[in-house]
């Protein structure tokens, strides 16, 4: 049986974070969700190096789980910066990363401002491999369980 857990930030509470730690799951899951330079209009809530140090604080505190995040795209932010958060997210040790299109749940919700092709997504998943991620699902359609035991069994070598 393999057990993955999908975290808060926990508001940079470092004594819960260790508490999921300690839990021992084969995965920490804390999705970055969007680029920085969208955080406070569509993460307002959150903090984008929060979520960065939540996730390396993982590996501090056990470098043997598995660590996973997960991005949507298509809200309007860059190449540039999808590429920059990929790599922020490797730099604070992301195992295994997803990529998916963000599609406006309903009307009340912020609008798609472009669809990415499937291409693109190759692209995506290409460069986020070569930047050192265990394992990339990149799609239109991917969502951060995609695959999931698939994702760990790559990630960890089995």
């Amino acid at each position: 049986c393999k057990v993955e857990v999908l975290i808060p930030d926990f508001n940079g509470n470092e004594e819960a974070l260790q508490l999921v730690v300690d839990a021992q799951p084969d995965v920490i899951n804390h999705n970055i969700e969007v680029v920085k330079e969208l955080f406070p209009e569509i993460r307002p809530q959150g903090d984008y190096d929060r979520s960065l140090s939540t996730l390396k604080k993982v590996k501090e505190f056990d470098k043997k789980i598995t660590t996973k995040s997960g991005l949507m795209v298509g809200l309007g932010e860059t190449k540039k910066q999808i590429l920059e958060t990929l790599q922020n997210l490797r730099e604070n040790g992301v195992d295994i990363l997803t990529i998916g299109q963000y599609l406006q749940p309903t009307r009340e919700h912020v609008e798609v401002k472009k669809y990415y092709t499937p291409e693109e997504f190759d692209e995506f998943k290409t460069i986020s491999l070569g930047m050192g991620f265990k394992h990339v699902e990149s799609g239109p359609l991917v969502r951060s369980s995609y695959h999931a035991e698939q994702a760990l069994a790559e990630a960890i070598g089995l």
